[in-house]
């Protein structure tokens, strides 16, 4: 990794300009109901005021396409940030801007100011040169902290490097991507893939380059159901991708000319919709009515994925094993987080709803990696370049 670290940098009495991942969920009333995101960048913000840095924040919250919408506002963040730190931490009306670039000039060492929401600004995910200077003019020194985000060339982890000579990595960042390379560079085999979640599509080309690097890949999810309807069974009411069926047969095939052992739900649990108080039947694949749906992977499954994960050296884990928000479809992935988490393994999770499911089974504490990210940890585990990593290179 040739990137630098913050703990490279002279930060003191200087203007540290640091992407975050703030991005949190909130509830109705715009409160934060799990705080994992901010707690992870507290060290990097941290060592930045202990070094005598001025401390200037920037984050996206939600997907405001460009305009400014009160309850994404990243006021909430500033609030649960300055009671994590048990200091003040300033907002600013806006990312850019003069009053913005007063607020920045007038910090002193030590100073915390985070910047209201990139994206109420639609040049940031189009990285768009003059907003990625305006950003750039707010520090002497930028570090990037948020991996979530460095699978998009935006301008606050693309465009702001351009224009920052003293660029480095945050602590957050670089373990990401550490612990990444060490699954890809060198597992420890066998090496096994479980990918999860709703839908196919946006993990097909992952899956197709994780084909090259893995000896097993087990399917669960509702995603499980595209490559089982490309086998030519029918599945009943369950969701499917029809048009991604010939890029499962794809991939199915280049597993199989490869040795990849790749695995498939042999049963579900099923009910007509995905709703708490349905009358819910373990039907097997073949079996599952015209009027069902599969909701979850069922016992058979669960047994099945459980032994192909015994005796892997390496698990990398995206994506639940079904609707696990709702209790009577949880068991499946509540049964694999805790196989994985039991494993002697090196194991690496990844993804907000997976990371939600590992705190649930009360196994987060045995996994060796949490990734805070979905789509950059995918895709760097697909052997992707992603352009927030190498925007930092020197």
């Amino acid at each position: 990794m040739g990137i630098t670290s913050i703990k490279d940098l002279d930060l003191k009495a200087k203007r540290v300009l640091i992407r975050v991942d703030f991005n949190v969920p909130l509830d109705n009333d715009c409160n934060i109901t799990d705080d994992a995101r901010i707690k992870a960048a507290l060290p990097t913000i941290q060592y930045a005021v202990e070094m005598g840095a001025k401390v200037v924040l920037m984050s996206h919250l939600g997907r405001p396409k460009g305009k400014a919408v009160k309850t994404m506002s990243l006021v909430p963040v500033a609030r649960r940030l300055s009671e994590l730190l048990g200091t003040s931490v300033n907002m600013a009306p806006d990312c850019i801007g003069e009053t913005v670039r007063s607020m920045v000039n007038g910090l002193i060492p030590g100073d915390i100011l985070l910047l209201e929401n990139l994206r109420f600004h639609i040049e940031e995910e189009k990285n768009e040169p003059g907003f990625a200077r305006e950003l750039a003019e707010l520090g002497d020194c930028y570090v990037n902290d948020a991996f979530a985000t460095a699978h998009r060339a935006h301008a606050s982890n693309v465009g702001v490097c351009n224009h920052i000579a003293a660029k480095a990595a945050g602590f957050l960042m670089i373990r990401e991507v550490e612990h990444i390379e060490k699954a890809l560079k060198d597992p420890g085999r066998p090496f096994a893939a479980v990918i999860g979640g709703a839908k196919v599509s946006g993990k097909l080309e992952v899956m197709e380059n994780l084909v090259d690097k893995v000896d097993k890949i087990i399917i669960g999810g509702g995603m499980a159901f595209t490559f089982i309807k490309a086998l030519g069974q029918e599945i009943g009411n369950s969701i499917v991708e029809d048009d991604l069926i010939e890029t499962a047969l794809s991939i199915m095939e280049k597993a199989r000319a490869k040795g990849v052992k790749l695995y498939l739900p042999v049963d579900c649990f099923c009910a007509s919709t995905a709703k708490d108080g349905q009358e819910v039947v373990v039907k097997t694949i073949q079996e599952i009515p015209a009027d069902l749906m599969g909701l979850d992977i069922g016992p058979s499954s669960i047994t099945l994925f459980s032994e192909a994960l015994e005796g892997c050296n390496t698990i990398v884990w995206n994506g639940p094993m079904g609707v696990f928000e709702i209790n009577a479809f949880s068991r499946g992935t509540m049964e694999i987080a805790k196989q994985i988490a039991s494993s002697k393994a090196l194991t690496i999770v990844g993804g907000g709803d997976t990371d939600a499911a590992l705190h649930e089974s009360g196994a987060i504490d045995k996994i060796d990696f949490v990734s805070t990210a979905g789509g950059a940890f995918l895709e760097m585990l697909g052997g992707k370049i992603l352009p927030g990593v190498t925007s930092l290179e020197i």
